[in-house]
């Protein structure tokens, strides 16, 4: 696998055995990844509150400490952080503990470089996909900033207030007015600016369904519920 194939990232090597830091980090570095490594969950430990790291690969069983320490630090201090742990044959019992307290996944002892160059490309695309997301979630919040709606009337600089208020809660909103008023523009507003804007923002023309078709399209209905709902539907 060369490097054009792989995402590069600053990759933190942890394991007790001299030999293996050193051929991980050069399989590694021949991929165009940087990396730093450390012998010990401690020394580790220093590294990963130094640094700014976009992987992690660590053995599971050293001495003193275990690696699964490591991997509940990083879970608390950095969530998004991708954890990749290594474990002996006949231990994976320690894998599947590691992957309970959160570890994007593991390879087992004996392991090509190949094989980690694999799993190190899995874990980095998806922090390019989580970065990306919330970059993406950032720019929607700006566009649909409330400052960016056009309306300077008293009536408006009021409408505006309370959508900014209700936006910081969970409480359901409807927003009613003339055709062209810009109702869907201040929903959007009201959806990107507060804890909602992590969710789906479903735009559904109500006038556009028959009589009777909202509440399905709304919440869903079950298999038999009425004359023609031949299978389940998940409400939007």
């Amino acid at each position: 696998m060369t490097a054009e194939s792989l995402t590069a990232g600053h990759v933190l090597v942890v394991d007790d055995e001299p030999g293996m830091r050193r051929m991980i980090s050069r399989a590694l570095e021949r991929d165009g990844y940087r990396v730093k490594t450390a012998s010990g969950v401690e020394e580790g430990l220093a590294l990963f509150r130094d640094g700014n790291f976009d992987l992690v690969i660590s053995d599971i069983v050293m001495e003193p400490q275990s690696g699964l320490v490591l991997l509940d630090e990083i879970r608390q201090k950095a969530p998004q952080l991708p954890v990749i742990m290594i474990t002996a044959y006949g231990t994976v019992e320690n894998a599947v503990e590691a992957m309970k307290r959160g570890a994007f996944d593991y390879v087992t002892k004996p392991f090509s470089v190949e094989e980690l160059s694999i799993v190190a490309q899995k874990a980095l695309e998806r922090v390019r996909l989580l970065n990306e997301r919330a970059y993406l979630r950032e720019e929607m919040s700006r566009h649909y900033d409330f400052e960016g709606i056009v309306g300077n009337s008293p009536a408006m600089s009021k409408v505006f207030a309370v959508a900014e208020s209700v936006s910081k809660t969970s409480a359901n909103v409807l927003v009613s007015g003339e055709s062209g008023t810009g109702k869907e523009l201040l929903a959007r507003s009201i959806h990107f600016n507060g804890p909602r804007k992590n969710g789906p923002f479903v735009v559904l023309n109500c006038g556009a369904l028959p009589e009777g078709v909202l509440e399905s399209e709304l919440f869903g209905h079950e298999r038999g519920a009425f004359t023609g709902a031949v299978r389940q539907r998940k409400g939007r």
